[in-house]
């Protein structure tokens, strides 16, 4: 049975790549619709060198945004797919 794990204790968690287990920051902020809950996308704080490199889409106060659905995993780290975002 699957454990759900609630968007808030998202935050501050390390973002790491599936392939490559590169970091790419800490989670800071999640965005989501309001209406339906959806998450959208994570927001980025202290992203790294790597991170900043792969010119990843960005919100309009600069911050590096993740999709969601790069997701695969959560646990003491958020791991995402990296190809997923590039």
């Amino acid at each position: 049975m699957e454990e759900k794990i609630r968007s808030k204790e998202l935050i501050g968690k390390i973002l790491i790549s599936s392939e490559s287990g590169r970091k790419f920051g800490v989670v800071g902020d999640i965005d989501y619709i309001v209406e339906s809950g959806e998450l959208i996308n994570m927001v980025l704080i202290q992203p790294t060198k790597h991170a900043m490199e792969l010119e990843l889409q960005e919100d309009e106060k600069h911050r590096i945004l993740i999709p969601f659905s790069a997701v695969k995993s959560v646990g003491d780290f958020v791991v995402i797919s990296e190809k997923e975002i590039i």
